[in-house]
């Protein structure tokens, strides 16, 4: 799986920093340390998850990595009146609308766009307004493609997670192809297009290799490598999982 091509940017995300945090409402560990020393070992951005229920992600961590962030700072958030309120008064690089439920343990899919498009339509329309690139999270499905672009998106995250939880091999390939169908969907569109959720060290190569692909957004693996061999080290692992695939 080599070639040459454009190495998609890393973007780390330290929402699960917040979340050992948490566990114990200490103040540490802090993902704006975490996020200063994944930028050092080569992210090319960072991502966080306000969630509305606060589960790790504070809204003063936001803040403050507005003002400490070098690279890019990406939000996630869902398409709600507070959250469209705080990205105008932060001003990230870039927010990415996800769908949200309270009761569960991450996101579970792709935003509904072709359901939910009015609320999506009206938080596009108002970030952009006040200059803020808004991404949609969605599933590699054209139909959500295509709203995104008709709704007026800056680009689409791509939702990986069927595909990193296919462990029969021709599901994989099914999966995988299903990315790979979308991403080139998408750039038809115009669309920017990045691509994440539950990609690790192991099937991150398939997905970075796929052209056209432009960014990377992985939390949970990488904090999870961190856990046992360090963070700078485990973003260094990732960014050449990474460049191994393109080069």
């Amino acid at each position: 799986m080599t070639g040459m091509g454009r190495i998609p940017a890393l973007g780390v995300n330290v929402d699960h920093v917040a979340t050992v945090r948490q566990a114990r409402r200490a103040p540490v560990p802090d993902p704006v340390a975490a996020a200063v020393l994944a930028e050092l070992a080569g992210a090319d951005g960072i991502t966080v998850h306000l969630r509305e229920d606060r589960r790790h992600i504070q809204d003063r961590d936001v803040e403050v990595l507005r003002r400490t962030v070098k690279t890019r700072l990406n939000l996630e958030m869902a398409a709600t009146d507070e959250m469209v309120r705080i990205a105008l008064e932060l001003r990230p690089d870039q927010v990415t609308l996800v769908p949200e439920k309270r009761a569960e343990l991450t996101t579970e899919g792709g935003l509904d766009v072709v359901r939910e498009r009015a609320a999506t339509a009206a938080a596009i329309r108002a970030l952009h307004e006040g200059g803020v690139p808004v991404f949609l999270f969605v599933d590699p499905d054209p139909a959500q493609l295509d709203a995104s672009r008709e709704l007026g998106a800056s680009g689409v995250e791509i939702h990986t997670g069927t595909y990193c939880d296919a462990r029969e091999p021709t599901l994989v390939v099914r999966e995988l192809g299903r990315v790979r169908d979308a991403t080139s969907h998408a750039l038809g569109l115009g669309l920017e297009v990045h691509a994440g959720h539950g990609l690790d060290y192991q099937n991150v190569g398939p997905v970075a290799a796929i052209p056209g692909v432009a960014e990377l957004n992985i939390g949970h693996s990488i904090v999870a490598r961190a856990v046992l061999v360090g963070l700078e080290r485990a973003v260094a692992e990732m960014a050449g999982r990474i460049r191994a695939a393109v080069l």
